[in-house]
């Protein structure tokens, strides 16, 4: 992929999150660097990114498309606040081994959404 400081700055805003922002939320936190920048442009170079397999474009969280990180690694949606959360490797069980094991078929990657209430949501309404 042919360097590009816009790419760049989109990749970096990804890369070193995790809020799973939308397109409209990396547009306008990428704009405080680059003014000029259009949301066109966002968008094309976020669908380069997802196509060069540098990042990952998740679209079961809600109405909205969120790009995340390229490692493997579990969410978890919280039905009340809307929150979505990152859940590390060591959280969730290695699904892919297990089902490679078991089926013998190769896993390439995984996606895993569990929902739920998130503690934040637990300790204000006590649930």
């Amino acid at each position: 992929m042919k360097y590009s400081d816009r790419r760049e700055c989109i990749f970096k805003r990804i890369k070193n999150s995790y809020d799973h922002p939308t397109a409209e939320m990396i547009y306008e936190d990428v704009r405080k660097i680059i003014p000029n920048i259009s949301l066109g442009t966002v968008y094309r170079n976020l669908n380069q990114l997802v196509e060069e397999g540098y990042i990952k474009k998740i679209t079961n969280l809600d109405e909205n498309a969120h790009y995340d990180k390229k490692d493997m690694h579990a969410h978890m949606r919280c039905l009340n606040c809307g929150i979505i959360l990152d859940l590390e490797k060591t959280m969730i069980p290695n699904i892919a081994e297990y089902v490679e094991e078991k089926s013998g078929n190769r896993i390439l990657s995984q996606e895993l959404l569990l929902t739920g209430i998130c503690k934040e949501c637990r300790k204000k309404e006590n649930i």
